[in-house]
């Protein structure tokens, strides 16, 4: 019998086909695919019920949309003290899974009681409300865990991967809706996102089994007070230009998606068809962004650095302003918001998330929470009543809408140079500090 030490034929596998994608090394295989396998079951979960929730804001109405992302950035308000008593009080390792295993409950709940009362416009209203907070806790909740398990260095190199894994699940998603939507009522693909939900929980238990020494920490609390997240962002430059920048694009964003809400409805009767119309866009957002992921995002954030990762996104949007300025079409904003989603989760959201490598461990939940949450929302419910403010029931071309986004692009890009400048002199500080 041989002796020979050569690893087994599954290792060689393993190595040989990932290593194809991504700069990998041989010990980082194992926690690279279960931070993959992670991201994939949690962005299903989320893009299973995605085009159900548009749906019901579609159904709830254009001018009662801007008032629950009002709400939702309330219940945000409300939520971001409790997240950071929890972060502050319990070890990190319980905090992602304790979190993760009540949203999945949340699910079967929603689905109890739409069941019971399908046409009930508050619990409607409730699912999309409680939906758009839960995307995001979720996923900030996601990425806080791995910028605690992965270094700098290692987030330049994985992070693209990593993000495929989120996309590949957003690109499930529509597929599992399009095909179940036939056969069941779109409420019971609640229980399926639950279940997803729960196979996250369990992938995230095996990450940090794989990565002990990275993750000998998290038995500690956060430590701090409960609104420190918040304080950060305030005295803070590079936070506050993170927050700026996701302000901003939050704002322009959500113009887009009023507009699109806008006009499905006008043009969409079908509630089915309405759903399979979300889930369509969806799926080529997901297509194309696994591509840019899985062989263009490392190349990019390697060679040309975070801030040209940054400053994809204001271009785009600045580009999708003019457009929509000139031509509010459906087809036209569809594919403005295909574009800026895909320039988002490809480039500019993994940019920020290596940034956020370079925090403290307390701040990698506080602030990316606190970020991710209450600016984000924020940005959608101040988008909300700017539209109405400025028109929108004139649409984008027709209203005032475009005059009030040129400005904030031109702002927009401002920050993204700034901010990317900030990721160097930081960068700069630890090299010189090691």
């Amino acid at each position: 019998m041989s002796s020979d030490p050569s690893p087994s034929s599954a290792t060689i596998f393993h190595r040989s086909w990932v290593r194809r994608f991504v700069d990998v090394a041989p010990g980082e295989i194992g926690a690279l695919l279960a931070s993959f396998a992670m991201f994939f079951a949690l962005l299903s979960a989320y893009y299973i019920i995605r085009p159900v929730r548009d749906e019901m804001g579609v159904a709830l109405g254009k001018d009662s949309l801007h008032q629950l992302f009002t709400v939702v950035f309330v219940v945000m308000l409300v939520l971001v003290p409790l997240f950071g008593f929890v972060a502050t009080r319990f070890p990190r390792r319980y905090v992602l899974p304790s979190i993760y295993v009540f949203f999945a409950a949340n699910l079967v709940i929603f689905w109890l009681v739409l069941k019971a009362s399908p046409e009930d416009r508050w619990a409607a209203g409730s699912f999309f409300v409680w939906a758009s907070v839960f995307n995001l806790f979720v996923v900030s909740l996601f990425w806080s865990l791995m910028s605690e398990l992965w270094s700098h260095e290692e987030a330049t190199r994985l992070y693209g991967f990593i993000s495929a894994g989120g996309t590949a699940g957003a690109l499930a998603g529509p597929l599992v809706t399009q095909g179940l939507v036939r056969i069941f009522q779109p409420v019971d693909l609640m229980l399926v996102s639950s279940a997803l939900l729960v196979a996250s929980m369990l992938a995230s238990l095996q990450l940090r089994r794989l990565r002990p020494a990275e993750a000998k920490g998290s038995a500690e609390p956060a430590g701090g007070g409960i609104l420190d997240g918040a304080m950060k962002v305030f005295t803070n430059p590079m936070f506050a230009r993170i927050a700026l920048f996701i302000f901003i694009a939050n704002i322009i964003g959500t113009f887009f998606y009023l507009e699109q809400a806008r006009l499905v409805a006008a043009s969409i009767a079908n509630s089915a068809d309405r759903v399979l119309f979300f889930s369509s866009r969806d799926l080529a957002v997901s297509v194309v962004t696994f591509l840019i992921e899985v062989f263009g995002t490392a190349r990019i954030l390697r060679r040309f650095g975070v801030t040209a990762a940054l400053l994809a996104l204001p271009v785009t949007g600045a580009i999708g302003v003019l457009l929509l300025t000139f031509d509010a079409a459906l087809w036209i904003v569809a594919a403005v918001m295909v574009a800026e989603r895909i320039v988002s989760f490809a480039l500019a959201n993994p940019a920020i998330k290596v940034i956020y490598t370079l925090a403290t461990p307390a701040d990698k939940y506080k602030v990316q929470n606190f970020i991710d949450t209450v600016v984000f929302r924020g940005g959608d419910a101040t988008s909300g009543w700017l539209y109405a403010l400025a028109g929108g029931s004139l649409g984008f071309a027709g209203g005032a809408t475009g005059a009030i986004a040129v400005p904030m692009v031109v702002a927009w890009l401002w920050i993204a140079r700034r901010l990317g400048a900030n990721h160097k002199e930081r960068v700069a500080e630890l090299s010189a500090g090691d």
